[in-house]
């Protein structure tokens, strides 16, 4: 298994409990915090990568927490700790744990839904939409053309807007507009460059490399989205052996109809995009 990067929310007094039994794991590389705040701080952080997040219900309000933290971060596995109860269900976490040291639990169920996800991953890449990506992608002519071919293959998904960023190669820090499909006045506003300051959401997503949702209110976000032309957005970073080539931007009209189901689709054609942008510049 690679390195799970896992952070902690537990209160204060039951930290050295959490450290002991999660630290001496050597896959598992953990953060610790007593504050729910600090805990939205890392997850919104740029220069941090969280898989797993573990919540204690000791720390109160849980449950609205876990709720925005799933609508913002819809492929983190979330983790919930209630040692107070005798059994119970997660509720929108992935998993429970009343008893979180005892025989490993906590540690066997991180292990056991990364796992799950690795798998869900490979049934979902025997999907028509994925295999004809595949196609698509052989038979585009250079790193354009297969940025559009994605771009093509995620309109398909149903999706009313879809654009690729690239890292601009004398600023990597900026995003620049490679590709694009939608109705032509929106494909006329569309940024065509994202500054990769706090409040955009592609320059976040592909710094954290990691898949984001957000409606109108949401911050980070996407200009046509934050004011007001289209209703809701998924940004998908395309990373390959550590590469960052881009961020796909899939856009909706309606808020809150872009699904956790969507985003794993999406990550599959950004992973087949990655790799073929790979393939090319080496070839």
């Amino acid at each position: 298994m690679l390195l799970v990067n896992v952070l902690v929310a537990v209160r204060r007094e039951s930290a050295n409990r959490f450290h002991k039994n999660l630290s001496t794991k050597k896959d598992f590389k953990v953060q610790l915090v007593s504050d729910k705040g600090d805990a939205l701080s890392v997850l919104a952080d740029r220069d941090q990568h969280v898989d797993v997040f573990v919540i204690d219900n000791g720390l109160g309000g849980v449950y609205d927490l876990i709720a925005d933290v799933r609508h913002n971060y819809p492929r983190l596995i979330i983790v919930l700790i209630d040692e107070e109860a005798d059994f119970g269900l997660p509720g929108q976490a992935d998993e429970l744990s009343t008893q979180p040291f005892e025989n490993d639990d906590l540690v066997q169920r991180i292990t056991r839904l990364m796992s799950d996800r690795s798998l869900e991953t490979l049934r979902a890449d025997s999907l028509p939409a994925v295999r004809q990506l595949a196609k698509r992608l052989r038979t585009a002519a250079g790193v354009g053309g297969k940025q559009q071919a994605a771009v093509a293959a995620c309109k398909d998904l149903n999706f009313d807007f879809v654009a690729f960023y690239a890292p601009d190669s004398t600023n990597p820090a900026k995003l620049v507009l490679k590709a694009q499909d939608g109705p032509r006045p929106i494909q006329a506003v569309a940024p065509k460059d994202l500054s990769g300051d706090t409040d955009d959401l592609a320059s976040w997503s592909l710094q954290h490399v990691q898949s984001r949702i957000a409606g109108p209110t949401d911050n980070p976000n996407y200009p046509l989205v934050a004011k007001g032309r289209l209703g809701a957005v998924a940004c998908i970073p395309v990373v390959f052996s550590g590469a960052k080539y881009g961020v796909i931007v899939v856009c909706r009209d309606q808020p809150g109809t872009i699904t956790n189901e969507n985003i794993l689709m999406l990550e599959l054609i950004g992973a087949q995009l990655a790799a073929a942008i790979s393939k090319e510049r080496v070839g």
